[in-house]
Parts: C-alpha cells; structure tokens; sequence
C-alpha cells in the first residue's frame, strides 16, 4: 500500500520533491497539494493528474487521505505548518530550516514530546550524500586519527538580489552546521564570523564571501568559506585533517577532458544536480521509515540544534567576535 503525501509549497524543490514522491520513488503518491500560489499548484498537479489542490495547508493537513506530510513552502511558514501536522498526529519532512529561529525550533521540538511519538524529518540531505557518507566512515574507523581541523567550503556562483548577508548562515551555512555535526559526532561550542575584502559581484546589503569558524566541545576547528558569487560553479569542499592523516570530500564524478591544449573537469552548476541523489535516498528512507511508523533520519532536535547554531552565528556576523553556542541538554525522547 503507497504512502498517501501531501505536499505543502510547490516551488523549485517541492516540484522536485513531487516527482520523486510521484513517479521515481517505491512506496509513495502524492494525492494533495497547496501553495500560496494557487495556480501555479493546479499547474503542478495537471502535470500528473488525480492530485487534490487545497486552497491552505491546512486543508492538506486535514484531508483524510493523506497519510503524511511534506513541507516544502517559504521557510518562515515551516514553524506554523509542522506544528499544525503534529496537532494532527502526521508524519511531516520537512524542508530546512524547521523554523527560522531557535525559539520557534523549540516550539516544534516541545510539541513533538508533548504528542509522545516522534513525526518530524528535517531535510538535512547531505548526511545521505555517498561522499558524506564515506567521509563519516573513515572518521568513524579511526583510520586519520581524530579530527583536528575540517577546512570546507560552499560556494555558489551566483544568487539573487533578494538574498542579504544574514542568508549566508540561515541559508547556505546551515548544511554544513548539521552535516558537520553529525559527521564528527560533536556539539558546537563558540562561532566567530570574519569578512574579508568583498567580491565585486555582490551588492550593498551582502557581504560575501564570509569566514566562519566553529569551535566544537574537543576542540574541533573548522573554518568554512562562505562565498555565493563565485561565478565558476557550484562547490562543495570538505577535509579532515587528523592526527594521523587527511580525507577529503570526493569530487563529482566528472569525464576529464584533454581538449585544446587543455586538461579540464567541468565543475557542476546546479545544486540540484550535485545532490539529486541525496535526495533520492533522503526521500527513500523517509517513505521507508514512515511507513513503519519511525523516524530515522534527522530529527526535530536536529533542526533545533541547528537553529541554535545558527542564530548564534547570525550574532557573529553582527559582532563580529566570538559567540558561544550553549547546547541544550539532548532529551531522552531523542536519545
């Protein structure tokens, strides 16, 4: 019997979400659909057929054929609509950020205990991502030692006149605080913002490219660049540098090119396309998992933790000094 999804937000991702959920994925039909866009909702359900179109979310949420819950609308929506599929007892993924602030995350968090069965997924997809995955691995088996130092960077070639400086941390900064988390299993303590001299691609209400550093409960540096108008592509940069050895995020893989007097790979422009099978095997687990009645992939703590991270290093990019991070104690519902 597939899982019966509603979906709530039909823009780029829940679009791309709705193809998985509807066509690609085992287990799975999406059988409902809002969006503050109404028509452009309609225009994504044509496109399958025999998908309802509500006229809120909330009508999602209450439609007796819907099982469970994905939220992929405008993220300061996320908060009141997770907490409205919680209220209604559904299973909900939904997408980052759970809410735009800690306090907001906390609700979701509250809510989620107060109900007694975990329900929420936050899409933190990199941990799904293979070369994540191998990375974790070789942390995990020892083979460089502790981890010392994580240089990273995330780098976009280009964002819109919309997207300000604060952006950087709630929206582009925000996977490698979950991702690197979970990847050397330690909490965040202190984050410092840096800003150096800035790119004459951006524009007057961002600053870019930032320097994050975080401080983990070891020790752990990392430093990661934050720079969205690289203009050459899209780059996701990862290393470990341990005791004993180093391990680097792999590459995409690529057709290297001997070619007028040149030997290139061509380096990926899309995020989209860097991760789509993350979110394939995100997706996948997340129907896996639901359909038995669990929660498997990153919780509604982890959206908090991440929260909290974050507003901290929004202050620090304010300040421009060092600002702790105070993690709460982990609940034994989470445990």
């Amino acid at each position: 019997m597939a899982l019966k999804v509603g979906v709530i937000g039909t823009g780029a991702i829940g679009q791309e979400h709705i193809r998985r959920l509807h066509t690609k994925l085992n287990g799975s039909t999406v059988v409902a659909l809002n969006d503050i866009n109404l028509e452009g909702a309609q225009k994504v359900a044509d496109t399958y057929g025999g998908i309802t179109v509500h006229k809120t979310y909330q009508d999602v949420i209450d439609d007796p054929s819907v099982d469970a819950l994905v939220i992929t609308s405008w993220g300061p929506a996320h908060e009141e609509q997770v907490l409205a599929a919680i209220k209604a007892g559904k299973p909900v993924f939904v997408e980052k950020p759970m809410a735009t602030t800690a306090e907001g995350a906390k609700r979701i968090v509250d809510a989620e205990i107060a109900f007694g069965k975990k329900l929420v997924q936050v899409g933190f997809m990199r941990r799904y991502d293979a070369g994540y995955k191998l990375l974790k691995d070789v942390i995990d088996a020892g083979k460089i030692g502790d981890p010392l130092v994580l240089h990273c960077a995330h780098r976009n070639p280009t964002v819109p006149e919309a997207y300000v400086t604060y952006m950087a941390i709630n929206d582009t900064a925000i996977h490698e605080i979950d991702v690197l988390h979970w990847l050397i299993d330690d909490e965040w303590t202190s984050a410092q913002v840096i800003m150096p001299k800035a790119t004459r691609n951006t524009h007057a209400k961002l600053k870019d490219p930032q320097i994050l550093i975080l401080t983990s409960q070891k020790g752990i540096r990392v430093v990661l660049e934050i720079f969205v108008n690289c203009q050459y592509g899209y780059d996701i940069q990862c290393e470990v540098v341990g005791e004993t050895g180093i391990a680097k995020l792999p590459e995409p893989m690529s057709i290297q090119m001997r070619s007028e007097e040149k030997l290139s790979n061509t380096i990926l422009n899309d995020w989209k396309v860097r991760f789509i099978e993350s979110y394939d095997v995100e997706l996948q687990d997340w129907i896996d998992s639901t359909v038995k009645g669990e929660v498997n992939g990153p919780t509604a703590w982890d959206g908090y933790l991440a929260s909290v991270t974050s507003d901290a290093c929004v202050k620090a990019q304010e300040t421009g000094a060092i600002e702790p991070i105070v993690t709460p104690t982990r609940p034994a519902f989470y445990n």
